[in-house]
């Protein structure tokens, strides 16, 4: 028998959006993975309630996956793609585009959901200058919405904390319109909540006091993921869109959780039927087994960019790594799975079930809030008077060691496992997370 590994030096890897001195004195750490579970370096099976981080949307270790990347290595593990290109990265965004709304065709691959956030703001402005509306250059994101760590992204988004350390250094000419959530109006909502439509009118607040002709683009998630499950009011982004267009403003739903069938759709523009001009992505394209992200981009908003100019390089941006071969590889197999195994409609077929479950948590200790939209949800849970987020963290660490992943993000816990979950899994996952709210206080 092989004696067991020794545990790894800790002290040299600076853990990104983690506590690392609390982590280091009592680590959480993961050895191997497949299909729904997760088996920590003790042995312990843990429950995959987040798909990884909103991302392994077809489940671990998928066999397909792991032989299209390993063969991919094999026979040419890089190509540049400046100038140059290879077959997959070709097939890869004919693949991509095939599952989104009509006429968003044209993709452009990143390798993170931040860096497609800061390519579509880019293309936005780019679009303007085309046209000859290079005047357009003030963007538009939202409170508490996450467009990832870019500078672009931070400067759109609306996290406090991830914004005040990087705040000399933050684009100008950004606004930001307010957030969704209310406790007083839609608390325990099942899917959308029926108040918050008029939310979106702060945008022609925003329109008269800039003028629409200074505008370039309004960035926001069709639901917000990463600040706690906040699910668009009925009505929000269709007004959002109505507004945009009669503007000449460029709308982008960062769909960096939602693309790829955590509504129950390939798109949450699909799910909500709106189409906006520009999507992002990442996280579920190549089922997150290499990094990779895109962009995909309304033709018309190619074609002025592409076209506006005589010859030569036409958008001066780009990555090393834009459709990697492996990721290219990975997206193209795991894109194939989500087709082949109908899995946007299995978590359509769950969701009833999921709801059901999720608000069973309602009247258990410390929940002020449960709210939830297709393989979703989110559980928010008063705060301690002193130490706000203290109960959720404490929450997430007896969760781990009962053998469950769920995340957390202040005192809400988000809830948003692989579209492979089954019924008895679904109620394994939440009376697990009921019986953690009764222990802690």
């Amino acid at each position: 028998m092989n004696a067991p590994a020794s545990p790894p030096d800790l002290s040299h890897l600076w853990m990104p959006f983690t506590a690392n001195r609390q982590f280091k004195s009592q680590p959480r750490l993961l050895a191997r993975a497949e299909g729904m579970y997760y088996t920590s370096t003790d042995g312990r099976q843990i429950l995959d309630g987040t798909a990884g981080l909103w991302c392994v949307n077809a489940g671990h270790c998928r066999p397909e996956i792991v032989q299209a990347i390993a063969s991919q290595a094999g026979e040419m593990d890089y190509a540049p793609g400046f100038q140059l290109g290879h077959p997959l990265a070709f097939e890869a965004a004919t693949a991509v585009a095939s599952f989104m709304p009509a006429g968003i065709d044209r993709v452009f691959f990143t390798n993170s959901g931040s860096e497609s956030v800061d390519t579509a703001l880019k293309i936005a402005l780019a679009y303007h200058r085309a046209r000859g509306d290079a005047q357009r250059t003030r963007l538009v994101g939202r409170e508490r919405g996450y467009h990832g760590v870019g500078f672009g992204g931070i400067s759109v988004g609306g996290i406090s904390a991830n914004r005040k350390t990087f705040s000399g250094a933050l684009l100008p000419a950004v606004d930001h319109l307010p957030h969704t959530h209310s406790l007083e109006h839609n608390a325990f909502s099942k899917g959308q909540p029926a108040w918050g439509e008029h939310l979106a009118d702060e945008l022609e607040r925003i329109v008269a006091l800039h003028d629409a002709s200074t505008i370039a683009a309004v960035i926001v998630e069709p639901m917000a993921g990463s600040t706690g499950v906040l699910v668009p009011p009925k009505g929000y982004l269709q007004r959002l869109r109505e507004i945009t267009a009669r503007h000449g403003i460029l709308l982008i739903f960062d769909e960096v959780i939602t693309a790829y069938g955590r509504l129950g759709s390939p798109t949450a523009a699909e799910h909500f039927g709106v189409t906006p001009d520009i999507i992002t992505m990442a996280k579920g394209v190549s089922n997150a087994a290499v990094p990779a992200g895109a962009v995909a981009v309304k033709r018309e908003v190619h074609d002025a960019i592409v076209n506006g100019v005589q010859g030569g390089i036409e958008f001066f941006h780009g990555y090393t790594y834009s459709a990697h071969p492996l990721a290219a590889a990975a997206i193209l197999a795991t894109l194939g799975i989500y087709r082949r195994d109908d899995l946007f409609g299995r978590a359509r077929d769950l969701s009833p079930a999921f709801e059901k479950a999720a608000h069973a948590l309602q009247g258990a200790p410390h929940v002020i809030d449960v709210r939830n939209i297709g393989l979703v949800a989110g559980i928010e849970l008063a705060s301690r008077p002193d130490a706000p987020g203290a109960r959720a963290a404490e929450a997430f660490r007896k969760c781990f060691d009962s053998g469950l992943m769920v995340r957390y993000t202040g005192d809400i816990l988000a809830v948003s496992p692989p579209l492979i979950i089954d019924e008895a899994q679904i109620g394994e996952l939440f009376e697990g997370i009921g019986k953690v709210l009764k222990e802690i206080a």
